[in-house]
This record gives structure tokens, sequence and C-alpha cells, in this order.
């Protein structure tokens, strides 16, 4: 079978890493995989070097969250090249399946397959915004797209538009960062990882730790992540709260492992989110979690057993601060087992690749040629 992938940022986000995660399901069935998304980014130098040829399409940038009116004119613009690229890209791979991870590159695949190739939408995020909404909406309809959302907080908004029988809800899943005993000692440490942007929250952590300072609470606090897609003005805004506040920042890892080894909590404090991969990965590693009640968070933690939902962080924080260890241990314990039931990278894996392969019409997954490796090359 050929797959097309289309993402719409070269750089390495939690959706990103999702892709990735697929590559060795593909492998393993001898597909053939070609991708396309923006330049840039160490995404690109990271797929050639699997072998997969990877070609550059036009996608933004856009501003994060909110689209202006200058954003939506430049997504007009760029959508004309980009479902002429991908038409270009369909015919040279005879592509059997074209799988779009994120929004922005919706509309271009829908108008380039036209119902005639089966488009696979990976849902992470819930888009808020009415008019995007609306888009996201009316592409899949006409497409007869196929959805794989990351919870149900995302693919609520998309049954006005596509049949409940074509959305498939397939929580993430995480590679095993290894349980660890921490021994949470009276002066705890805790920390956001995640890239820098409004709807990651650290403006609202940085809040609840100017309340834990003024109660004199005994905390490290930790900033783990980068402005990666442009957001920069709310990366100031972030060091501007951050001034004389007991705050360490990390800036950008490239191991999230070793950083949770020296965090005693974690904390998600999203003002927007579909199913945050640093949870899950918190939960293999034993690392307790403080996460407010955002997007499909809630469908993860269960309060107070296998994390802590925090609707007011500062208050739930104090009340982590302040808690018999064995009780973050337990926390810690039921989240390991949760992730070991639900959120496996294999187990995510498999249910993406299953799905896959039933998006394509049988008579064409028996003709499609067999995966070659190849080196990789740009149009």
């Amino acid at each position: 079978m050929n797959v097309l992938f289309l993402d719409q940022y070269s750089a390495l986000g939690g959706a990103q890493q999702c892709l990735l995660d697929l590559l060795p399901g593909v492998e393993e069935r001898q597909w053939s995989a070609r991708a396309a998304l923006p330049p840039g980014g160490p995404l690109i130098q990271i797929l050639r070097a699997r072998g997969m040829r990877v070609d550059e399409i036009r996608c933004g940038p856009y501003s994060s969250g909110r689209k202006s009116a200058g954003d939506l004119l430049q997504f007009a613009a760029d959508v004309p090249r980009q479902r002429a690229a991908i038409v270009d890209l369909i015919r040279e791979s005879s592509t059997d399946l074209v799988y779009v991870n994120g929004p922005r590159l919706l509309i271009a695949a829908a108008l380039a397959t036209r119902g005639r190739v089966p488009l696979l939408f990976h849902a992470h995020h819930r888009i808020e915004q009415g008019s995007a909404r609306y888009l996201e909406g009316v592409a899949l309809g006409r497409s007869g797209g196929i959805v794989v959302a990351c919870c149900n907080a995302v693919a609520e908004p998309l049954r006005d538009w596509v049949p409940r029988e074509r959305i498939h809800v397939i929580p993430n899943g995480t590679a095993d960062f290894g349980f660890t005993e921490r021994r949470l000692e009276k002066r705890r440490r805790i920390g956001v990882i995640a890239r820098i942007s409004p709807e990651k929250g650290q403006a609202e952590f940085l809040r609840a730790a100017e309340h834990l300072v003024r109660r004199e609470l005994d905390a490290r606090l930790v900033i783990c992540g980068a402005p990666l897609f442009g957001d920069e003005a709310y990366y100031n805004e972030v060091l501007r709260l951050a001034a004389g506040l007991p705050v360490e920042f990390l800036d950008w890892q490239d191991d999230v492992g070793a950083v949770m080894r020296d965090l005693d909590v974690l904390v998600i404090p999203s003002k927007q989110e579909g199913m945050p991969r640093v949870l899950l990965e918190a939960f293999s590693a034993g690392l307790p979690v403080v996460a407010s009640p955002a997007g499909g968070i809630p469908e993860v933690i269960e309060d107070r057993v296998t994390g802590f939902l925090a609707p007011d962080l500062a208050t739930t924080l104090e009340e982590v601060l302040q808690s018999d260890p064995n009780i973050l241990h337990v926390v810690a314990q039921n989240a390991r087992r949760e992730w070991e039931r639900r959120y496996t990278v294999g187990l995510y894996r498999e249910r993406i690749m299953n799905l896959m392969e039933q998006s394509v019409p049988r008579a064409a997954r028996e003709t499609a040629a067999p995966r070659r490796r190849t080196s990789a090359t740009q149009r």
C-alpha cells in the first residue's frame, strides 16, 4: 500500500511525535511511504534518515490559536498551491491513502482527493474558532474523509459534519519512560514540559507559582520548552511573569525522560488541549500529574486516583505540595497501571495501522506495490 503523509509542521510537536510513532508499523507491513511538509524543521531530516522520500509544501506560517485576517488571506493564497502539489504527489506515487496530520493542510487535501483517494484526518486538537471549524467540517464532509480523534473532546464538534461511523476515537500512546520511585522530599520540584504558547498555560502556572511563594511553600519551579511555532510575544510575557520567582527555564530538551526524572510533580496548566503526550509519558514514568480539566485531560485522569484535576491551579498545587508522600506514590502507581492498560505506543500504533488498512478498498490493497527502500530525495 502507498501512503502519502501530510503534516502542517516540520518542527517536533506532539502531533509530529505521534506520526513518528507510526513509522515502525509502516515498515513492518512493508508499505511505501512518502511525506510532504513545510521546510526548515528537524522532522524532515528524521524522516529522510528513515529512508522516506520527503517533499516540501508551503503552509503558513500562521499565528497560533485564533487566526487573524492576515492569516486567513495567507491561507486562501496557500490552498490552491497546496492542492496542486498534493495532486502531483498522488499521481507520482500512485497513492492509495492520504494521511493528513493536522487541519492546516486538510482543505487542500480534500480538494486534491475529491473522494477518489481515501483520506484519513488525524485530529489532535479541538478547533474553537468558528470559521476554521466550519472549513474543517465541510472538507471532511465532502471528501468522505475518515477521522481519527485523539479523544472525545476533539471528536465531538466534528460529529455535526461527519457521520459517526467515520469518526474513530483512538487515544495517543507513548513509549515506556521507565517507572521511577520518587523520594518526594518536603521541598518538591514541580514543572511544566510543553512548547511555550498561550494554550499550554505557562502564564497560568506562573500566576499559581506566585501564590505558592506568597504562602511560603517550599517548591522548586521548572519550565521546560521553547516557543516552537512563532509565539515569541507570549514567551516574552512568560519571562516577565517569571521575574522575581524561583523559576528555572530549561529551554527545549530532547531527553524528556531525564527532565521527568528530576521532577516530583508534573503540571499541565493547559487552556486548550487534545490529549497531551506528556501526560501519558508522566503516567508511564510514575510522575504525579496536576492538570487543568481542559480538552481530553479529564478523559485520562481520574481525579485523585491517577492524577489531580485542577480547576483552580494554585489551590490544587498547594494541596499537593502539602500532601502525604504516600498519597502521591499511590496515585503514581495507579497511573502507571492505567498507562500499561490503555496508552502504550504498541496499542496506539496497532489501532491506527489497522484503521489505515481498513480505509483503503481491498482491491487497492491487494494490487499496491510493496514498500521499496530508496534514498530520500527532494522534488
